[in-house]
């Protein structure tokens, strides 16, 4: 009889077994499915990590450009002010040299008449000279 128990209980084990190794079989399927989603997973991080870092070199080198542009810009609104100062001071050149041809052109008027006058006394003493010889 005790033989005939222990068959009993063997067969009983194993009729309770199957559905726990089912169940375990099941349950290593999930786990094998679950590592290859996380595998997937690492894989799609590590790419998203990549595209991630190329990004960041990217934008680095935009910033850098973007630091030149402006610094360049800088230089150019300095560049401006320095041309709109010139030209302040080419047009007060251009305004005093005008003024200096005027009152030259002044001048000239003056000695024009003056020679004109003296010319026209020479004449009259070159005239009265030759009365007087």
């Amino acid at each position: 009889m005790d033989n005939d128990l222990v068959q009993v209980l063997r067969t009983v084990i194993r009729e309770e077994l199957i559905p726990i190794k089912e169940e375990v079989s099941s349950v290593k399927e999930e786990v094998s499915s679950v590592k290859a989603e996380v595998s997937s997973v690492r894989e799609d991080v590590t790419s998203i990590k990549v595209e991630v870092s190329t990004i960041k070199e990217e934008l680095e080198t935009v910033n850098v450009r973007l630091d030149r542009i402006e610094a360049e810009q800088q230089i150019m609104k300095q560049d401006q002010k320095i041309m709109i100062e010139e030209q302040e001071l080419i047009k007060r050149a251009v305004l005093e040299t005008n003024e200096r041809v005027i009152k030259i052109e002044s001048i000239l008027e003056n000695q024009h008449r003056i020679i004109e006058l003296l010319s026209a006394r020479s004449i009259e003493q070159e005239a009265q000279i030759k009365r007087i010889k």
